[in-house]
């Protein structure tokens, strides 16, 4: 039988029909609890409570019971007898709780799932749900992504009123906006968007709710569920929302106009709209000297093209283009590939799936095992495939250096999708040599130019071209010239004519 047209009824006057109709709905569930009391002495009327056993509060709900035991029975007849009860109940006993008035079962079912405790009074075609939700959750501890040399330890927990407050802590002001949504059908998990405004772009706001309002799926776990949902190019390699589990960040992109994505039951929150260069930006970029983060993000873009183009380089060179290889380093590379069966191309195919499969069983292994694992594993198949004639030992070196220079770039959304862009560029490579490794290059780049994130350009600021976004993209200038905010925001001004720090005359 559905349960829906149950939803859907109007809560009744009288106590056992609301009752039934309740039970009807949850069924013998254990952790469902229902509680009865005596609500008014004079006129023997009844009440039920209704919670989620483990949602709530205990010592919060005795005292909401307390409340209503001692002071109910001082109500005067008359007081329940008029229209408004429900009202005058809601001042004279809960007056110090978040509660609301319902008139549905529906209404009343979702507030118990959701850690409300619903209460319903014989005679009364209303119910009030209380506020009263208290789980168990982590404590904030250091993110176990993005982690940072110079900068805040605090990360994001699976509460999502925990999360929004970080936030809030940084931004203290009128301006910043969160507001709510509600997601699944069955899960109906919590979501908040948060944004500034009058920095954020118009009609950005609107467009993300309208993505997340045309999301009809049963249940929303994580907020990779809400990612690949809302995102502009689904069947495209590259991911058009970002992610991160520290506050800082988030704090930092809503002051540039993007808008903060919190789904509950998950550290993980999305910003929108993203560009691509923003995945080569740590955090501690902005904490240490400009020389220093400008240095290293320096060091992030020679990893991106080792990661992505070394094992096709050396595949194409070994190839089709031994002459632009130096003669003795040509000597030796011959001398350690004399033994070896494979055509270069399967050699470096094999290496790269081996390093992946290394990767990925050291990932899934409990952390302790999954290191000793991935290290020792790597340097006794490395040897024994090189003892055995298998491998060459250049083939080694360069899978080596390509696997570290992938470990380099912060955001893992970009690392996945450059390890999963290798391999045509190495298939490309080896079968047509330097046009086949020019012709996949062309069309990755045309693929990402036709790529848009929330209708923004995913290239920006480099295509389209836009002089005054180039403060922050391959250098880090100090914060001192950095006046304005990026161009996607409404308000373009972000500190006031200070100048370069001087010192003092003397």
């Amino acid at each position: 039988m559905t349960i829906q047209p149950l939803l859907e009824t109007a809560i009744s006057d009288s106590l056992p029909t609301n009752v039934d109709l309740i039970q009807s709905v949850m069924g013998q569930s254990v952790d469902f609890i229902k509680r009865d009391f005596d609500f008014h002495q004079q006129t023997k009327q009844r009440g039920a409570c209704f919670y989620t056993d483990g949602l709530i509060s205990n010592t919060e709900l005795q005292y909401i019971l307390r409340a209503i035991l001692i002071y109910s029975h001082e109500l005067p007849e008359e007081v329940l007898l008029q229209a408004d009860t429900m009202e005058e109940l809601k001042r004279r006993l809960l007056v110090n709780c978040s509660l609301r008035t319902i008139s549905t079962i529906g209404e009343g079912i979702d507030g118990i799932l959701g850690g409300e405790t619903l209460f319903l009074i014989d005679g009364f075609a209303e119910g009030l749900l209380v506020v009263t939700k208290a789980w168990e959750s982590r404590s904030i501890t250091e993110p176990a992504t993005d982690n940072v040399v110079r900068g805040p330890r605090d990360g994001f927990t699976e509460n999502i009123r925990t999360n929004t407050a970080l936030v809030r802590r940084r931004i203290k002001d009128p301006s910043l906006r969160i507001e709510s949504l509600i997601v699944g059908t069955k899960t109906k998990t919590d979501l908040n968007i948060a944004y500034m405004e009058g920095i954020v772009k118009p009609g950005l706001v609107e467009e993300v709710k309208e993505r997340i309002n045309k999301i009809k799926i049963d249940g929303v776990l994580e907020s990779g569920y809400i990612e690949e949902l809302i995102e502009d190019s689904p069947l495209s390699v590259f991911s058009t929302v970002d992610t991160t589990e520290r506050p800082d960040k988030v704090a930092a992109s809503i002051l540039e106009g993007r808008v903060a994505i919190f789904v509950d039951n998950t550290p993980i929150v999305l910003i929108v709209p993203t560009f691509f260069w923003q995945f080569f930006q740590a955090s501690d970029d902005y904490y240490s000297r400009y020389w220093v983060g400008s240095f290293f993000r320096i060091i992030r873009y020679i990893a991106f093209m080792i990661s992505l183009m070394l094992p096709s380089l050396y595949v194409m060179l070994i190839s089709f283009h031994q002459e632009m290889i130096p003669s003795m380093l040509a000597f030796t590379i011959a001398s350690g590939r004399e033994v070896v069966p494979f055509p270069v191309l399967v050699e470096a195919i094999m290496m790269e799936l081996a390093f992946e499969l290394m990767r990925e069983a050291g990932l899934r292994m409990p952390k302790p095992v999954g290191q000793a694992v991935s290290i020792v594993g790597s340097l006794i198949i490395g040897q024994a495939a090189v003892q055995a004639g298998l491998v060459s030992p250049f083939m080694v070196i360069v899978v080596a250096v390509t696997g570290i220079a992938s470990f380099t770039i912060p955001n893992y959304s970009a690392s996945f999708a450059i390890r999963l862009l290798r391999f045509p560029l190495l298939i490309a490579s080896g079968m047509l040599g330097l046009l086949g490794f020019a012709g996949m290059f062309f069309i990755v780049v045309i693929h990402a130019l036709s790529i848009r994130s929330f209708g923004e350009p995913y290239l920006a600021p480099a295509a389209p071209f836009r002089p005054s976004d180039q403060k922050d993209i391959v250098l880090r200038l100090p914060w001192w010239s950095n006046k304005y905010r990026p161009r996607l925001a409404a308000d373009a001004n972000r500190q006031q004519d200070g100048g370069m720090p001087e010192p003092p005359d003397s």
